[in-house]
Parts: C-alpha cells; sequence; structure tokens
C-alpha cells in the first residue's frame, strides 16, 4: 500500500465507532479511540469465550477463524498452531477478568448482566442504535433466539448480498425503479388538517376521566337526565380538549413550518453533465450531490471526492449528537480523483438496510471496474455540516425518512408522576363517594315515590296526567313509573354531582407545572457560565417527583469529573515521571544550557507542563535502550489516534480536534515532550519532532472496541521500516506484550506497580506497546485485512480477528496517566444529599482502584467505611461472595433495623428549635448503635454478569440497601439500566439517574427521573433526559429547593383540588335530601359550571406556581428538610381522609346556616342559591388563603380578585331576564342579613381546622413548620432533638 490511498484505505477506516459489534451482543461503547485503561464510563469488559472453557473447545471454535479466510490467496500461511496462538492471543487479555457465559444446561435467560452470552463459535454481530442492545438467550433445545428489552429495541444490522440495497450511482430512476425508495422530504408533524381533529381527540380520551365526563354530557342530553342545559353540560369537557387541542395545534403547526423550511431549502445535483439546484425534498437515492463548506448535509451520502486531493472532509455532528468536535471523513482514493462535471457517472453501490446505527456503515463499491469496501468513514450523514473543507460530491444511498438522523428522531419514553398515580387512588374513593351519594338519592327517590303513589296526579313534578286544557289534555306527561324514575334518578344524580371527579384538575396541574419549570428555567443560581447553558425542562410531567427522590444513580467521568484530561505522570521504561515545570521555561532553559534543543515552533491552545527529567532524556543524542523506549513512547502517542490537528495564526497556535478527551490530551502531551501531530491526510500524517518532520505512511488503523480494548496502527517509516504501535487498557495490554529476557521481570513489574499507585490518585492509566512487523508478517496482516474490511457480513467480528495477528508480543513501552478532575462543588453537594436522606450510587467504567479513589476525594466514600468487594468470576462465587458478606456484615438485621427506625422517624421525626444552641443541626432520629461501622459495596462489571440474573437479583438488593454507598466498576451501559431497575422494581422509592453520555441514556431513561449534564460527551444524555443542567453542583439545589417546593405546591393543589369540589357536590347533595330526592337545583347552571373553571381556578393556580413554605437559604442549610417528601408529609391517605371529613363538616355547615337564617323568611330558591354560590366562593378562597405560605402582590390580586370576579358574574346573570334568578343578587346584597349570613358560615366552618392548626403546630409541630417558625420570627439558633430540648 502506499502513501497516497486513504489513511485507512485497507482498513475498516471509520473515525471512533461508537457502538460496536460484539460476538452476539451488541455492547454500548461512547469512545471507539480507547485512551485509558480505567475504560472510562463507556468501556466495558467482555469475552469472547468462557473462561473456563475447554482447550479442545477453543480449538473447535478456530473453525470459523480457518474458514474465515478460505477465499485469500495465501493458503494457510500459518500452522494450525499458529492460528490457535493468534487467536488465544486475543483471549487472553480478557482472562483476568473473565465473564463466564450461562451453560446450555442453566436454560435460564440472562437480562441485564449479559454482554457476551455465547462462546466463540457464534458470530451473529449486531450493530446497535444509540440506547439499547438485543441480547441472546437460550431455548430448551438449546439454541440462541434474540430478545430484546421493551425499550430497547433496535433493528438488526446485518447484511447479507441477499438482502442489500443496490445503489447505481447518478442514474436514480433505476435505483427507485427496482426498490420504490422515499424521497427525501421529512415530515416531524404529527398531524393533517384532516387528521388533526380525530387523532387529536383519540390522544386526548386517552384519559379515563375524559371519558368519564363525556358520558355525562352525553347524558345529559337525553330528556329524562337534562339536569343541566344541553350546552351548559357540554361546556367544561370542551373548554379543556379545546384549550389541550389549541395547544397541540400550535406546536404540530411549528413543526410544520420547520418541515416546510427544511424541505424546500436546496443544493446543488449533478444533471445531465452539471451541477444543479434542486430542492431537497425532490433529491432521490441515487442521486450525486455538491455540497460547500459550512452547509448542512441534505440526505445520508456516500463521499465520492472531495477539495482535498487526497479526499479528506472535516464534517460536525452537532445537530446529530450534540458534539462539537470535527470528525474526518473521506473518499476511497478509487472515487477521489474522478471528475463528474461534463462527465457520465456510473457505478454501483451495495449497502445494508437503513438502520438507526450512526456509528457504522457496511457496505461495497464497484466503481470503474473495482470493488472495493465503504465503512463509516466513508459517509456523511443529514444533518451534519462540511467544515474546513470547501466542498464535497457524495451519492444518495438513504433519503429522507430512512435517512439514519430520521430514523433515531424517536422521543425518549414518557414518564408518569408518582404523585399522579396516588391521585387515581384518591380519585377512585371520590367515584365510591359519589356512587353512594347517587344511590342513596336514587334509592330516596324510590321510596319517596311508593310512599306517595296515591298522590303522583297530583303532584306537579310526578303527575301522570296533563290537566291543562288544550291539544294536550289527558295525554301521558313524562312520567316512566317508580322503577324507571328512580334509574333516572340515579344518572341524574350521577350529572348534577359531576364535579366530585374534578376535571380541571388535570389543565391546571399542567399550568402549574408550566409555571414552576418556568422559574427553575430562570433560575441564576443553576446557569452554568463555563458552557453557558441554563437548566432545561425537557419534561413538564415529573416536576413534584424531584421532591421525593431516594436513590441517585451517577456517572463519574464527565458528571462528577470535567471530562477534561490532564496529562500528569508517565511510566518510560520503568521509570515513573510527573514532575513538572511549564513547558516554555523548561526549554528556554535547556537552550540556555546546551543549546541542543530545537526551538519550539508549535504553540499548543492550553498551555502543558512537562517533566524536566524526561525531557533531557528525549534529547539525548544516543541511542541507548531507555532513550529509543521514550521516543517510540511519544512517537505512539502522536501516531496512534484519530485526532485532527488544526493549525491557526499563520502556522503558529495549533489545537487538536477529537472525539475523545483522553486522545486529545495524549497528542497535546506529545507535542509539548517535542512530538508534534500537524499534518493528517487519508494516507500520511506528519510529526514535528524536535524541529524535524517525520512523515509516516499510514498502512492501517484498528480502532478500539470494548472487546479488545485497545487500538493500534500500522505505520511505514521512511527507511521502510513497518511498526504496530498499539495503546490500550492494561486488563488487555499485559497480555499481548512480551517479557524482555534481557530486562527480566523488571519492567513489567515496575509499569505495573506505577499503574497500580496511579489508579490509587484517581488517574486514568493506559498502556503503550509497539513492535517491529517483518515483511512475511506484513504481507499476511494485509491479505486478511483486505479480506475482512471488504466483507459484508459480520466485518467486525473479522476485523477484530485479524487485529490479533499483529497485536501480539509487544514491546511494552511505559504507561500514562490523565487526570480527570472533580468538578466544582461535588463533595459538597453528595455530603448535602446524604443529609436529605438520599443514597448516591455510583456506576462507572472506570477501573475499581480509579474508581474508589475518586469516591474518597469527592466524600462519597468515607474513611470510617468498611468495604464489601464483590470480584466473581462465576455464578456459584458470587453466590458465595454475597452471601458470606450478608452473614458477616448481619444484612438482614441491618436492614430490620432501618425498616424500624424508618417507622419510628417517619412518626416522631420533627427539627426543633433552640435559641442556646449555635451548632450545626442534628436529625431528630433513635440513637444508632455503631455496633458495626457503615458499609460501602463496591462490585465490578464481571461480577453483574452473574448477579443480574433472577435469582441473584434479590441477593444484591439485600445487601446494596443496606450499605450508605454502592460503587459499581466497569459496568456496560445496559447494566447501568440493570442496576437502576433493580432498585425500582424492589421499591417504591423514587429513583434519578444523571450522567452525560451516550453510555447514560439507557440509565437516565430506567430512572423515574432523569438528568442529563450538558457536558464534553455530546448532547445524546441531554436529549434522552427529563432536565438537563451544565454542572452535578446544581443537582443539589433542583432537589433540596426546586424538588421540595414543587413537591409541597403540587399535593396541596391535589389535595385543595379535591376539598373545593367536594364540599360544593355536598352541598347540593344535602339540598337534594331537603327536596324530595328530585336532582333539582338552587344554583343555576352557569354557576355550576362556573365554579371550577373560572371562579376557583386562578387562585389554585398561582399558588401553586409562586408559594413557598421555607426560602432557599433554609432548604440548603438544613438538607433534612427534604426528607419529608420521603414520609409522604405533604400528600398521603391520612390527609386524604382529614380533608374529606373537614369537607364534610364545611358542607354542612355551608348549607344549614342560610337555611337556619331564612327559615321564616319569604326568600325564594334562587335567592338562596345565590347565596350558596357566593358563600362557597368565598368559603374555599379563605380556606385556601389560610395555608398560603408566602404572600406576594399576585397572590393577593387572585385570592381576593376571584372573590370579586366571582360578584361581578353574579351580577351580569342576575341581569339577564331570560334566567330564573333575574335580579336575584341586587335584592340579596342590600340585606345586612345576607352579609352577617356570609361571615357566619366562613367562620363556624373554618374554625375547627383553625383550632386543629393551631394545637397541630404548638404540640406536634413537624420540621417544615419549626424550620419556618425559626425564620420568620429569625431567631438566631437552630435544631435540636425532641430530647434536648426544654419543655416550654
Amino acid at each position: 500500500m502506499t502513501s497516497g490511498q486513504p489513511l485507512l484505505s485497507s482498513s475498516d477506516s471509520e473515525p471512533p465507532k461508537r457502538i460496536r459489534s460484539i460476538g452476539s451482543f451488541g455492547c454500548l461503547c461512547r469512545d471507539a479511540s480507547l485512551t485509558s485503561s480505567n475504560c472510562d464510563d463507556n468501556q466495558t469488559n467482555v469475552v469472547e469465550v468462557n473462561a473456563e472453557q475447554s482447550e479442545e473447545e477453543q480449538e473447535g471454535d478456530l473453525a470459523p477463524l480457518e474458514s474465515l479466510f478460505s477465499r485469500n490467496p495465501l493458503k494457510h500461511p500459518y500452522p494450525l498452531a499458529a492460528k490457535r496462538e493468534v487467536y488465544s492471543a486475543e483471549l487472553q487479555s480478557h482472562q483476568r477478568f473473565p465473564l463466564a457465559c450461562p451453560t446450555l444446561d442453566q436454560k435460564r435467560q440472562v437480562a441485564w448482566g449479559s454482554m457476551e452470552l455465547a462462546s466463540c463459535n457464534i458470530t451473529n454481530s449486531a450493530p446497535l442504535g444509540r440506547s439499547g442492545a438485543p441480547y441472546m438467550v437460550q431455548d430448551k433445545s438449546g439454541k440462541s433466539q434474540r430478545v430484546r428489552h421493551k425499550s430497547m429495541q433496535f433493528e438488526d444490522n446485518q447484511l447479507c448480498e441477499e438482502d442489500s440495497r443496490l445503489i447505481y450511482i447518478n442514474d436514480p430512476r433505476r435505483t427507485n425503479e427496482k426498490y420504490e425508495f422515499t424521497g427525501n422530504e421529512i415530515r416531524t408533524s404529527k398531524y393533517t388538517i384532516l387528521t388533526f381533529l380525530p387523532k387529536n381527540l383519540f390522544i386526548q380520551f386517552h384519559r379515563v376521566a375524559y371519558l368519564y365526563f363525556l358520558a355525562i354530557a352525553a347524558l345529559n342530553q337525553l330528556p329524562p337526565l337534562a339536569v343541566f342545559g344541553r350546552t351548559v353540560s357540554l361546556f367544561p369537557l370542551l373548554f379543556v380538549l379545546s384549550v389541550t387541542a389549541v395547544k397541540d395545534g400550535y406546536e404540530d403547526w411549528r413543526r410544520h413550518r420547520s418541515d416546510r423550511k427544511e424541505n424546500n431549502r436546496e443544493a446543488l445535483v449533478l444533471q445531465s453533465g452539471e451541477f444543479r439546484p434542486k430542492r431537497w425534498k425532490d433529491i432521490e437515492a441515487g442521486e450525486v450531490v455538491k455540497i460547500f463548506a459550512d452547509e448542512t448535509i441534505p440526505c445520508d451520502m456516500v463521499l465520492l471526492g472531495t477539495s482535498d486531493s487526497s479526499g479528506l472532509a472535516y464534517i460536525q455532528t452537532m445537530n446529530l449528537d450534540g458534539e462539537s468536535n470535527l470528525k474526518t471523513r473521506y473518499a476511497r482514493q478509487e472515487t477521489a480523483s474522478a471528475e463528474f462535471e461534463g462527465f457520465s457517472v456510473s457505478g454501483l453501490i451495495r449497502c445494508e438496510q437503513p438502520n438507526r446505527n450512526v456509528y457504522e456503515f457496511t457496505a461495497n463499491m464497484e466503481f470503474d471496474r473495482q470493488k472495493f469496501p465503504l465503512t463509516q468513514s466513508n459517509i456523511i450523514l443529514r444533518g451534519c455540516q462540511l467544515k474546513n473543507t470547501d466542498w464535497v460530491i457524495g451519492v444518495v444511498v438513504y433519503a429522507g425518512q430512512e435517512t439514519k438522523a430520521m430514523l433515531n428522531s424517536a422521543t425518549s419514553p414518557s414518564k408518569r408522576s408518582k404523585l399522579e398515580s396516588y391521585m387515581n387512588r384518591e380519585t377512585f374513593w371520590l367515584s365510591v363517594f359519589l356512587f353512594v351519594m347517587c344511590f342513596v338519592v336514587a334509592l330516596g327517590m324510590g321510596l319517596w315515590l311508593v310512599r306517595h303513589k296515591e298522590q303522583l296526579d297530583t303532584l306537579p313534578y310526578y303527575r301522570k296526567r296533563y290537566f291543562t286544557m288544550g291539544k294536550d289534555y289527558k295525554k301521558t306527561y313524562k312520567y316512566y313509573g317508580i322503577p324507571m324514575e328512580t334509574f333516572f334518578s340515579f344518572l341524574s344524580s350521577i350529572i348534577v354531582f359531576q364535579i366530585m371527579i374534578p376535571i380541571s384538575l388535570y389543565i391546571t396541574m399542567e399550568l402549574v407545572r408550566l409555571g414552576q419549570s418556568y422559574f427553575m428555567i430562570g433560575d441564576k443560581h443553576m446557569y452554568d457560565s463555563a458552557s453557558d447553558s441554563r437548566f432545561q425542562c425537557r419534561s413538564l410531567n415529573i416536576n413534584e417527583d424531584l421532591g421525593q427522590i431516594r436513590y441517585i444513580f451517577s456517572d463519574k467521568t464527565g458528571t462528577l469529573t470535567e471530562n477534561k484530561m490532564l496529562f500528569r505522570r508517565a511510566s518510560v521504561f520503568g521509570k515513573d515521571y510527573g514532575d513538572y515545570e511549564h513547558v516554555g521555561d523548561l526549554l528556554q532553559e535547556t537552550n540556555t544550557a546546551g543549546g541542543t534543543v530545537h526551538r519550539r515552533k508549535w504553540k499548543l491552545k492550553s498551555e502543558i507542563t512537562v517533566d524536566s527529567k524526561l525531557m533531557k532524556l528525549l534529547h539525548k543524542k544516543s541511542n541507548e535502550e531507555e532513550r529509543l523506549a521514550a521516543h517510540n513512547f511519544f512517537l505512539t502517542l502522536a501516531a496512534c489516534n484519530t485526532v485532527i490537528p488544526i493549525i491557526h495564526d499563520d502556522m503558529e497556535m495549533i489545537e487538536y480536534q477529537g472525539e475523545s478527551p483522553d486522545e486529545q490530551a495524549l497528542v497535546s502531551a506529545a507535542s509539548a515532550y517535542g512530538y508534534t501531530l500537524f499534518e493528517r491526510t487519508s494516507g500520511h500524517i506528519v510529526i514535528d519532532v524536535n524541529g524535524e518532520k517525520l512523515r509516516l505512511d499510514v498502512l492501517g488503523l484498528h480502532e478500539f472496541d470494548s472487546v479488545r480494548k485497545r487500538m493500534s496502527v500500522v505505520i511505514r517509516f521512511p527507511d521502510d521500516t513497518v511498526k504496530v504501535l498499539v495503546k490500550g487498557a492494561d486488563s488487555s495490554m499485559f497480555s499481548v506484550i512480551t517479557k524482555d529476557i534481557e530486562s527480566g521481570d523488571h519492567l513489567w513489574h515496575e509499569t505495573q506497580d506505577h499503574l497500580t499507585q496511579y489508579s490509587l490518585q484517581g488517574l486514568r492509566t493506559l498502556v503503550v506497546a509497539a513492535r517491529d512487523l517483518t515483511a512475511l508478517e506484513l504481507e499476511q496482516w494485509q491479505c486478511r485485512y483486505e479480506d475482512a474490511s471488504t466483507s459484508l457480513t459480520e466485518r467486525a467480528l473479522k476485523l477484530r480477528q485479524t487485529a490479533a495477528l499483529i497485536e501480539s508480543n509487544l514491546s511494552l513501552l511505559g504507561a500514562t496517566a490523565i487526570e480527570d478532575k472533580l468538578q466544582e462543588g461535588v463533595p459538597e453537594t453528595i455530603e448535602s444529599l446524604r443529609q436529605a436522606g438520599i443514597k448516591v450510587w455510583v456506576l462507572t467504567g472506570d477501573k475499581q482502584e480509579t474508581a474508589i479513589s475518586i469516591g474518597l476525594s469527592c466524600k462519597l466514600l468515607m474513611t470510617d467505611m468498611q468495604h464489601i468487594v464483590i470480584n466473581g468470576n462465576s455464578e456459584a462465587e458470587c453466590r458465595n461472595l454475597l452471601a458470606d458478606a450478608k452473614i458477616k456484615y448481619g444484612v438482614d438485621e441491618r436492614n430490620e433495623n432501618l425498616k424500624q427506625r424508618s417507622g419510628a422517624e417517619s412518626n416522631n421525626q420533627g427539627l426543633h428549635y433552640d435559641t442556646k444552641s449555635f451548632e450545626k443541626p442534628q436529625w431528630n432520629s433513635v440513637k444508632e448503635e455503631k455496633l458495626n461501622a457503615p458499609l460501602a459495596l463496591v462490585i465490578d462489571g464481571n461480577s453483574l454478569v452473574y448477579i443480574l440474573e433472577k435469582d441473584l437479583e434479590s441477593e444484591l438488593f439485600d445487601l446494596a440497601t443496606a450499605c450508605r454507598v454502592v460503587l459499581c466498576c466497569r459496568v456496560a451501559p445496559l447494566q447501568k439500566a440493570g442496576i437502576v431497575d433493580l432498585v425500582k422494581s424492589r421499591t417504591d422509592d423514587m429513583t434519578l439517574a444523571i450522567g452525560d453520555g451516550a453510555n447514560d441514556v439507557s440509565m437516565i431513561q430506567m430512572a423515574d427521573v432523569g438528568v442529563g449534564i450538558c457536558g464534553q460527551e455530546g448532547r445524546q444524555a441531554v436529549m434522552a433526559a427529563d432536565f438537563a443542567m451544565g454542572q452535578f453542583r446544581f443537582l443539589k439545589r433542583l432537589l433540596l429547593v426546586h424538588g421540595h417546593w414543587n413537591y409541597q405546591r403540587v399535593a396541596y393543589l391535589v389535595l385543595y383540588n379535591f376539598y373545593r369540589n367536594a364540599v360544593f357536590v355536598l352541598m347540593l347533595f344535602w339540598y337534594i335530601l331537603c327536596t324530595a330526592f328530585s336532582t333539582t337545583s338552587a344554583l343555576t347552571d352557569w354557576s355550576s359550571m362556573f365554579y371550577s373553571i373560572i371562579y376557583t381556578s386562578v387562585p389554585t393556580i398561582v399558588v401553586g406556581i409562586l408559594d413557598k413554605d421555607l426560602s432557599h437559604k433554609t432548604l440548603l442549610q438544613y438538607p433534612k428538610l427534604y426528607c419529608a417528601g420521603h414520609r409522604h408529609e405533604a400528600y398521603n391517605m391520612r390527609l386524604f381522609w382529614i380533608t374529606m371529613v373537614d369537607t364534610l363538616w364545611q358542607s354542612l355547615v355551608l348549607f344549614y346556616v342560610p337555611v337556619f337564617t331564612y327559615r321564616e323568611s319569604s326568600i325564594d330558591i334562587w335567592s338562596l342559591g345565590s347565596l350558596w354560590t357566593i358563600a362557597v366562593v368565598v368559603l374555599v378562597n379563605i380556606h385556601l388563603a389560610m395555608d398560603i405560605q408566602r404572600w406576594v402582590a399576585i397572590t393577593h390580586a387572585a385570592v381576593w380578585g376571584s372573590i370579586i370576579i366571582t360578584y361581578a358574574c353574579m351580577v351580569v346573570l342576575d341581569s339577564i331576564p331570560v334566567f330564573p334568578n333575574y335580579w336575584t343578587i341586587y335584592h340579596l346584597v342590600g340585606s345586612p342579613k345576607y352579609w352577617i349570613t356570609i361571615l357566619l358560615i366562613i367562620v363556624v366552618a373554618l374554625l375547627p381546622r383553625f383550632f386543629l392548626k393551631v394545637l397541630g403546630q404548638i404540640f406536634w409541630p413537624s420540621d417544615i413548620q419549626i424550620a419556618r417558625e425559626a425564620e420568620v420570627l429569625k431567631w438566631p439558633g437552630h435544631v435540636q432533638p425532641k430530647g434536648k430540648q426544654a419543655s416550654t
């Protein structure tokens, strides 16, 4: 191969593939370019065979490897033994952490823990989409079957000849004639003009309450049941449906507008030998398109040529995955030099069917009588932008809805508030009350009719025949007999009492959540100036759940840490380097002393510190072994990567763009030591080695995957020597490194000791090695590589097996250590969350030692904790480790004590103010018997493979919940989701997951609440999350302040709405009992309809948005106040029943006080109804006013304004002559008795509630009441346990 060929000309020439196929299980991996043996959160621990597999079985499994290269002209270049050795070299890298598969006789389905569930002879690869992975299970016959988790269903991405798609280049008619591909028009809208009404109504009526009110409105249309006016009865439901429809319609109109704008954009398409403008929506598969710099790609295209002579192009995928780093894409050398304008261009692309996997593309191209493979690095996707490249030309392979961007545009699963689910329970009880009242009315009606059966002809309402003279004389009146009248009375009662189920509550909750989100987004304390990102509310359904979180599952890298990597230490040839000086000062000093160092030409965008001893070693004029090892070490760091150098300021400033922050840190470190990568083309790289330009031909690149856990590049030097440069995780590297006979075990052991030290310091480690390739090895590798890279089936597996040929017998060069600093405020946030009764579990892909070190530095792990370490390599071993830990630390007893203590705290826990003490607040709890230190569980991903099977999950759950801290290391993305599901499915506690990368998406979607960090790893986590923020420390304010406020507000909102509607219905119930069960009403139809929509709705919404029981300073100062949400203090069954009893009393007072006041007067029923309307509105507003904690101007306006609006509406309604209540309000307001009656109702109805509140706050105050009292009175003291508080 020559340097003129593409950089990855014989390779899988794609930039980092973030999601790889691994045997029979598609494992998610965020970074394809490995830069740390800590493996990051996205690196998984996977093997391809059972660690306990016999040697005979392994030999038998070599059949696929032998047959893999049957078409190779080199017929068996290696003997079978050699092939076995090469194959096992790939496997030995995992023997330190074997992942045995469930055997056939176990016949058990493997769920979350499964990462590789088949032995080597199973080779079905399945590249995956963004957040899901299929897994294999074995049926009774022992055959493997593919199973998918319900929330992670992604199609298989395998390609075979007969299932492939044929794209004829520059011939869209032939391309689309057979396959009928979709056009490039996209549609993100839900509705059209014709489908909007039926489809929107269908979606809205998924709420059962809407069906209930629809049935009520339909019943009211029947003549025997027309209690209200037929039009009036439809008003509440139509109002709610209309408001929601208008909102949905506006949102969809915006989508339509965006779609039209997108579809009518223009691009240049090759037509009749020249490029002409064409609208995006008219572009078809097979057409050749030309894109210029900074333009957006209109569809998925295979690159044919670029403005760069070597076929190189740079793209930005911000619109696709949120990442701002530039990525490289390449046109194949066979097409890069072709002419398109004025020439006839033809060719054939055989590619896979459309799928969601944005990180892989498998295809072959036939062009100019040549056939060659295409990979993900040869395709540019819709939505990407062309950068730093004048133009590119490509052929369309996927268009419109078939593009990968559109296939991945599905929204994250909807989540439902836990409080809303509780609300359904109370709604059921209200329904029971409703039917009991209706039954009482119907029974009373039936008994009354039987009792007055002989008098029915003389009663005006129940007479059987007309007595009036005229055409209706002696005709049958609307009387249907006693049984039917009783039944109709039951149905009429349902109509009268319909608002017992508060339909307005649904829309009120939506408006309140919207207002809460507005203030959360505008909170300046949650604004991150570094990333210029504000807090985001991406879901409006679960605001109140933020106040009830019990478990937080957190990623580490980029979530607890900054994900800004700094090169800190290096182990080179067995020596540790890490005493840093500023690079500029050091070079100046070295120049002055010896004058041997070339003046640095390149300036890095960020300053790097270097070790003076290592710098002097590199600049020695000797060829001793140590100096050559250091040279090759930094040469590997500069060459073995996919980083893109970008030069600024006339060749002075250089900046590195890469998909992995680790890679950028390593290349920057190499530059600081004099090995500057400053040019990368499709076939070579150029490195400035201390002022001398070194051009290296890139013959091939094996990118990182989570099976090998390493990356290698094959380089030809100017003297025609060929080397393979490798870097990777220590767990995979030492198994392919050969010990030097001369130095013995010294270099080996010294490097391993340094790696252990680095890990204990919380640094991310990586091992570097290299070796020379002989001509025979190079030829054999090239032939097999060519065959594997052109394969249309199982390409990734074959490339991994091919990489094993050269990634063996390596010479150890050294190791690197990169620091990922903690974010600001992380330790303080975790401590506050712990005080708030929230358990924080960290799920990371890092090494165990690194994770523990970070856990100690962020105060997650305390020095007095007992560490329980579970590192098992088999199911039996994991079972024994769990059982031993439970016995040793008395887990069952701890859990029992924890349950008892939780019950005691629910009843007794309280914060009490003490004016004599100025110490930190203490929590009121039963004194813990500190017989045992607090526990911390540390478990690795290998163990989770076996533990996350159904029969061991309960053991893990018991042990984990007894620990204060759980730290999971080396976990895969699906294992993260499995840990969340472990807790979520076994408890009623609320869970929250927080992360920043694509590998955290499944965890975020599994948790009750998902939070995304706007970090360095793109925006996949943000796009899948319910809330998003810039820093982990904002989680403290989000939960302790906004979560507490939202929970208290919405909980009170629900209870108040139940009370408000129930008191009105019960008032009507008492009236009906006094009117012969006739279901007549003293209130007008409009007053009944306006009650919950106009008269009393606004104060509820305002209080639900603005009320604050405590200030944010108090809530942050006393994190344990958050536990009120854990104990459901603001909303529980006890409060519901107390509210209903209070409602019963108030309704009795509301009805009987006016009855007794006016019992001897001549007041008509409509005047009394007018009085009841005003009285109930004033009563419920005063009731609300008693509970408001924070009065502001808008609160006053809402509460008192609603009473004024009610009077105004009554005046308007009573001024219409056609209404039966005409002029009643004018007669009433002039009477003192009217005003005294209203005042008497308010006092008598609310007096019991007032006394109970006073007694409760004096003798049984809650934490919130004590803290509020201290806050309002500005006492300088703090809270003390009850036992220490002096009696008052």
